[in-house]
C-alpha cells in the first residue's frame, strides 16, 4: 500500500503545475497520456520503422534483443498482420507519411505472399524469401489478417485491402465457424480440413475473432457481419467468460466446456475492454450495457489477484502454481483495461491501477539501451537473457495500441 501511495503521489507532483479547469483525476490522465504518447512516438514506432524493414522484401521475421535482424528467420503471418495494423493506425492517428509508406509496404507484402489464392485464407509462416513454409490455416492468424487489412482500408481507403479482408472473413465463416454451438474452431490444413488439435475452441482465438469482426464492421456495414459480431460478443461474454469467477475459460470443448482451470490475467483485462469496443461498434444499447458491467467486474478481479507488489501484472495462475513472471503485453493491456473500467464506473481505484501499471512499465519494461520494451521479466524485474524484440509473437501491436487508445479515449487532455 505504501508503494501504491508513493507512485500516485509522485505522479501528482508531475501534474501539480497543470492549469485549467481539469479535475485532479483528469490531470493525472493528462500526465500519463503525455508520457505514453511520448513513448509511442519516440521509442516504439521509431524502433519498428528503422529496425524491422527487410530490404529483400517485407519485414524481418526475427529481431534479437538489440534490434539486430536475423536475416534467414521465417516470416510469421501474425507478426506481419500486426505490423500492417500498427503502421496503418499510426498513419491514421498521427498523419505521418512515413507510416503510410510502411503500411503500404506491409499491405503489399501481405497480400502478395501470405494470402492463399487457391484455397483462401492466409498462410501461417513463410520462409525468409517469401515462399510458404507452413501453409496451415490458423483461425487466430486469419483473424489478424482481417484486423490488419481492414485497418489499412480504414487509414488509407485502399479498396484492395477491404476486398482482401472480406475475402478472409468469408473463408473463416465458411470453414472455421461452428454453427451448432457458435464460435470458431482452431486450426486447419491448407485446404481447410480440421486438424487434430487437442482442444476444439480457445478463448484466445475467439477473442481475436471478436476483435477482427469489430474492426471489419467499422468499415463494412454488412448485415451478416453484424449478426456474426453480436453472436461472438455473446459467445465471449456468456460461453467463454465464467460469470461466477469473472475469469475467462482458456481451453474449451466444442460445446464450451472448460478443460483446464487456468486464470490468464492479461487475457482477462484485454477481453474486458475489447468486449466494450465490440458492443459500441455493433450499436446495440442493451448489449453495450451488459458488456460495460462485465468489463468492470473483470477489471476488478486482478486488483486482488493479478498484480505484484509494484503494480506489474503477473502472467497466470493454475491449480498447481502461480506463474509470477511478467510479459510486456499484459502490462499494456492492463493500462487500457483499467482506464476503460474507470471511464465506465468513475471508481478511482481503476485509475490508480492504470497509473501503477504505467509506472511499472516505465521502471522495468522500457529498454533504455536498445529501444522498444523488454519481452519478459523475471519476478524481480530483471529481463530474460535470451529474449527477442520481434518474432511470430513478439510485435508492436499491444504496446503501440496502448498509446493509440489513450489518444482516442482522451482527445482533449
Amino acid at each position: 500500500m505504501k508503494q501504491k501511495v508513493l507512485l500516485i503521489s509522485l505522479l501528482w507532483i508531475g501534474v501539480a503545475a497543470c492549469s485549467g479547469n481539469l479535475s485532479p483525476d483528469e490531470k493525472v490522465v493528462q500526465q500519463i497520456k503525455k508520457e505514453i504518447v511520448a513513448d509511442l512516438t519516440t521509442n516504439i514506432l521509431p524502433f519498428w520503422a528503422t529496425k524491422s524493414v527487410d530490404p529483400a522484401g517485407g519485414f524481418y521475421g526475427t529481431l534479437d534483443k538489440t534490434g539486430t535482424p536475423v536475416p534467414d528467420a521465417p516470416k510469421g503471418g501474425i507478426l506481419n498482420a500486426r505490423l500492417l495494423w500498427t503502421f496503418s493506425t499510426a498513419y491514421r492517428m498521427l498523419g505521418d507519411e512515413q507510416y503510410k509508406t510502411l503500411a503500404d509496404r506491409a499491405q503489399r507484402y501481405f497480400i502478395d505472399h501470405f494470402i492463399d489464392r487457391e484455397y483462401g485464407g492466409t498462410y501461417m509462416l513463410l520462409n525468409a524469401d517469401g515462399t510458404p513454409r507452413d501453409s496451415s490455416k490458423s483461425t487466430y492468424q486469419n483473424s489478424f489478417a482481417i484486423y490488419g487489412l481492414s485497418e489499412h482500408y480504414r487509414a488509407t481507403g485502399n479498396q484492395e485491402s477491404l476486398d482482401a479482408a472480406i475475402s478472409v472473413y468469408k473463408a473463416l465463416v465458411a470453414h472455421s465457424y461452428e454453427p451448432e454451438y457458435k464460435g470458431f474452431l482452431e486450426v486447419f490444413t491448407r485446404d481447410w480440413q480440421l486438424s487434430g488439435n487437442r482442444v476444439m475452441k480457445t478463448m484466445n482465438t475467439n477473442l481475436h475473432v471478436l476483435e477482427a469482426l469489430t474492426n471489419l464492421y467499422r468499415v463494412w456495414q454488412d448485415a451478416g457481419l453484424k449478426e456474426m459480431l453480436l453472436q461472438e460478443i455473446d459467445v465471449m461474454s456468456n460461453k467463454v467468460l465464467d460469470r461466477k469467477t469473472w475469469h475467462e475459460n482458456l481451453y474449451l470443448t466444442k460445446d464450451w466446456q472448460n478443460t483446464m482451470n487456468i486464470d490468464s490475467y492479461g487475457h482477462d483485462i484485454e477481453f474486458s475492454w475489447l468486449l466494450v469496443e465490440a458492443a459500441e461498434v455493433a450499436g446495440d444499447e442493451a448489449v453495450l450495457a451488459d458488456c460495460k458491467k462485465v468489463a468492470v467486474e473483470v477489471a476488478n478481479v486482478p486488483l486482488q489477484q493479478g498484480y505484484n507488489a509494484e503494480g506489474g501484472m503477473i502472467y497466470e495462475k493454475s491449480p498447481r502454481e502461480l506463474d509470477e513472471h511478467l510479459q510486456w503485453w499484459p502490462q499494456a493491456e492492463s493500462v487500457v483495461g483499467q482506464l476503460n473500467a474507470w471511464q465506465i464506473s468513475g471508481d478511482k481505484k481503476y485509475l490508480d491501477a492504470a497509473v501503477r501499471s504505467w509506472e511499472y512499465i516505465k521502471k522495468y519494461f522500457i529498454d533504455r539501451q536498445y529501444g522498444e520494451w523488454y519481452q519478459d521479466l523475471h519476478p524481480d524485474g530483471k529481463p530474460y537473457e535470451k529474449e527477442v524484440k520481434a518474432d511470430q509473437w513478439r510485435c508492436p501491436y499491444h504496446n503501440s495500441r496502448m498509446g493509440f487508445e489513450v489518444m482516442t479515449r482522451f482527445p482533449k487532455l
